[in-house]
């Protein structure tokens, strides 16, 4: 798996975790919902500083994005 990948599903294993859709995800970050779903199904390579927003609005650090699956 690339990282792209692993990030993607990463990101999708913790919004659901807290019950989030990816419109409320995507507001907290300050991402349109569009980008951030292409940011989940790994069509986009998020920058670091999207990451960071999304960790954020996830409230994890940023390293919990890039763990092994």
């Amino acid at each position: 798996m690339n990282l792209r990948d692993r990030v993607a599903l990463n990101i999708q294993d913790l919004r659901r975790a807290r019950g989030l859709s990816q419109e409320e995800l995507a507001h907290r970050a300050n991402v349109s919902r569009g980008h951030m779903g292409k940011v989940e199904n790994a069509k986009f390579a998020a920058s670091l500083d999207l990451l960071e927003r999304i960790a954020r609005a996830l409230n994890v650090d940023p390293e919990v994005l890039f763990a092994k699956r």
